[in-house]
């Protein structure tokens, strides 16, 4: 008998619901907040705010999209965390009445595992699943870590950022630079045009499997503060290379620790996970390992890249057959926990 999982996101400001048949996803629908544009970055209050005008509606259509009734669902899956606390609060408190009204249990789910499993996702653009246990490298605005999979619920943080995150140094790098909010894709999108050797910036010694991009982001202040002085049309006229140089500087920064990774654990399936992952240059740093045949890379399509509903369920779907259910007083966390 098939099993029907509603996945709800809200972990920051997009608002997210899907509907999964076992591993298939029906449907996968999100609402965006163009409201944070004017203010560089997301600001909690308003995203909160939104996911209370948007949540509603999503869900509704997510089930229409399905073409399922309410009453034929099996579990609602939510993130529990980490995240906006004042987001979280409000995918948490849709599922929890939710669910209690249709009778059928809540499912919490960690949203930085969730970006993990979405590789299971059956899906004509995931055409391989990566065999356990496998290495994932998990980038996005709020976190970066290497993650050693052992299992769908055995997973395992061997290394992480000590202060930001890679997706937050694209931004803060794009805002430094004069480039509109959310920068990263912007970033990669005149990269596309620039020379990757065309400026340089010192890359950070941290130790073990740790990573540390704040050194990062202010030697890119200083090198336009300086370069600024002499010319005032600086960034105007090197935005190709300078986006191509600092997106380079970064790669090269995650794949060093995660080619490290490989060589202490000896495994070489490797995935990549998170908002960043979409990343043209990071994408092409995995394929080209591939290419040389040393790892076997797992990349999913685009909208399981971005915070979305589906790793929300498909993650459920583990759970549910688990029977791992969770208690109506379960209350969101805002820090990630393993």
């Amino acid at each position: 008998m098939s099993i029907y999982i509603l996945g709800i996101e809200s972990s920051c400001d997009d608002t997210s619901a899907a509907v999964i048949k076992d591993r298939k996803i029906l449907a996968n629908l999100i609402a965006n907040q163009q409201v944070h544009e004017k203010y560089g970055g997301v600001v909690p209050e308003l995203a909160s705010r939104a996911h209370q005008q948007n949540i509603i509606p999503v869900i509704d259509n997510a089930l229409k999209k399905a073409n399922i009734r309410k009453n034929q669902l099996n579990a609602v899956a939510f993130t529990n965390g980490p995240g906006l606390l004042g987001s979280l609060l409000v995918g948490t408190s849709f599922a929890k009445s939710f669910a209690l009204a249709l009778g059928i249990p809540i499912i919490s789910v960690n949203h930085m595992h969730a970006h993990i499993l979405a590789h299971f996702i059956e899906d004509e653009g995931i055409s391989k699943h990566p065999p356990f246990p496998f290495l994932c490298l998990t980038v996005s605005g709020g976190h970066t870590q290497i993650v050693r999979v052992d299992s769908y619920y055995d997973l395992k943080v061997i290394g992480q950022t000590i202060d930001d995150a890679a997706g937050e140094a694209f931004d803060k790098a794009a805002k430094i630079m004069g480039l509109p909010y959310p920068g990263g894709p912007l970033i990669d999108k005149h990269a596309r045009e620039g020379n990757p050797d065309a400026f340089s910036f010192p890359h950070p010694r941290v130790p073990e499997l740790d990573y540390s991009f704040s050194g990062l982001k202010t030697s890119i202040l200083y090198f336009l503060r300086d370069k600024l002085k002499d010319d005032p049309d600086f960034i105007k006229n090197n935005i190709n290379d300078l986006s191509a140089s600092i997106q380079k500087n970064i790669v090269d920064i995650l794949m060093k620790k995660v080619v490290e990774a490989s060589r202490q654990t000896g495994i070489n399936h490797i995935a990549l996970a998170g908002g960043v992952s979409a990343n043209s240059g990071l994408r092409d740093a995995f394929l080209q390992k591939e290419k040389q045949g040393k790892w076997q890379v797992y990349i999913p399509p685009f909208q399981y890249c971005t915070d979305n509903a589906a790793m929300i369920a498909i993650s459920g779907y583990f759970k549910y057959l688990r029977g791992d259910f969770a208690p109506q007083n379960i209350s969101p966390y805002t820090r990630y926990r393993e």
